[in-house]
């Protein structure tokens, strides 16, 4: 995974983006129609609002295939928030993930971030896994209903 590049966002990466969390959402979590629309409106105001000098978005590519995205936003002046960490299933359980949540918290530091937070499914076994091991906390959990499905949601957050 070491040839892996993880570039700056575009623009043109967000249909992709909007595609893969939909398919990929209803496929493995049985999400229904309202998700992918909830990304494209996110990824929408990032292009058009983000402020570059503390809100980034990265893509994880190899050979000119995206394998994935992660985003740093802010939440308030002191608190950044993860968002969009995505990763195609083909790129899972190989050290990307990991590298892409550093890249994403060293921006936030580097910003002058004090903290991170992000909010997530009890479902995404792998990523609060990595969370844990990278020194997340989680903060709250509670049982929704979302995306015609029902959910515990997860808010977690990290000092930096």
């Amino acid at each position: 995974m070491d040839d892996i590049l993880i570039r700056a966002f575009r623009p043109d990466d967000a249909p992709w983006l909007v595609e893969q969390h939909g398919r990929l959402y209803q496929r493995d979590e049985g999400f229904d129609d309202t998700f992918a629309p909830l990304v494209e409106r996110i990824l929408a105001d990032f292009v058009l609002y983000h402020d570059p000098a503390r809100e980034r978005g990265w893509i994880a590519e190899w050979n000119g295939a995206r394998l994935g995205s992660i985003f740093c936003v802010a939440l308030d002046g002191h608190t950044a928030k993860l968002r969009l960490f995505l990763l195609m299933p083909e790129a899972r359980g190989q050290g990307l993930g990991r590298r892409m949540l550093d890249t994403s918290m060293e921006f936030a530091r580097s910003a002058g971030y004090r903290e991170m937070a992000l909010w997530t499914h009890e479902s995404h076994r792998a990523a609060c896994r990595l969370y844990r091991a990278s020194g997340w906390q989680l903060t709250s959990s509670k049982k929704v209903h979302s995306f015609g499905r029902d959910l515990v949601e997860q808010s977690w957050e990290i000092r930096l």
